[in-house]
C-alpha cells in the first residue's frame, strides 16, 4: 500500500489524481465539515442539496457515488454515512475503515483518496487516524494507492508513522 498526503485546500486539489475521493460525514453534522465540505463547494453545493431533498442523510451505512465531471481530478465521489457523531470511537472508526476499503475495492478504485472519518471533526488524532487504518489494510492487503487529505500540519505526524512502518518492513 502505497501512501501520500495532500492538503486540505482546494487550491492543491488540482495537484491529485485518483479513481475516487471517498468521504464520510456524520448525520448530526451540518453544514459539511473538511474534505466533504470542500468537495460540495467544489460541486456547487451538489451534496447539500441532495441532503435538503432528503435523499441523503449521513445516516451509518449509506453510500452514494457521484460522478464529479470536471469539476474534481478525481472520476467519482463516494460518500459514506457515519452516523450519529456521539457514537464514534476507535472501534466504530475501524468498523468504518473496512467497510470503506470494502466498497472501494469493489469498486475497484486502487487509486482514491480519503480524508479518514471522523479527522475533519477533530474526533481523532491525525496519527492515531493513520495507525489504525494502516492495521486495517494489514488485515485486509489489496494494491492499493492511499492520498489522506488532511491539514499540513498534520502529514508531518502522519509522514512519521508511515517512515516508521518502512523502518520496520525493511527489518523483516
Amino acid at each position: 500500500m502505497g501512501i501520500q498526503f495532500l492538503a486540505d485546500e482546494l487550491s492543491r486539489w488540482d495537484e491529485g489524481t485518483g479513481d475516487a475521493i471517498a468521504l464520510g460525514f456524520f448525520s448530526d453534522e451540518r453544514p459539511l465539515r473538511g474534505a466533504a465540505g470542500l468537495t460540495d463547494w467544489r460541486l456547487c453545493g451538489r451534496i447539500s442539496k441532495l441532503i435538503r431533498q432528503r435523499r441523503l442523510s449521513g445516516r451509518r451505512g449509506e453510500t452514494l457515488m457521484l460522478p464529479t465531471g470536471r469539476r474534481l481530478p478525481f472520476k467519482r465521489v463516494v460518500l459514506f454515512g457515519l452516523g450519529d457523531s456521539s457514537r464514534f470511537d476507535e472501534e466504530v472508526y475501524r468498523q468504518h475503515v473496512r467497510w470503506m476499503r470494502d466498497v472501494l475495492g469493489r469498486m475497484g478504485s486502487q487509486r482514491y483518496a480519503i480524508q479518514p472519518p471522523g479527522r475533519a471533526s477533530g474526533f481523532i488524532g491525525a496519527r492515531r487516524a493513520l495507525e489504525l487504518w494502516l492495521e486495517e489494510a494489514d488485515k485486509a492487503p489489496r494494491e492499493e494507492e492511499v492520498v489522506v487529505i488532511d491539514a499540513p500540519h498534520a502529514h508531518k505526524e502522519m509522514a512519521e508513522v508511515v517512515r516508521f512502518r518502512g523502518r520496520k518492513s525493511s527489518k523483516a
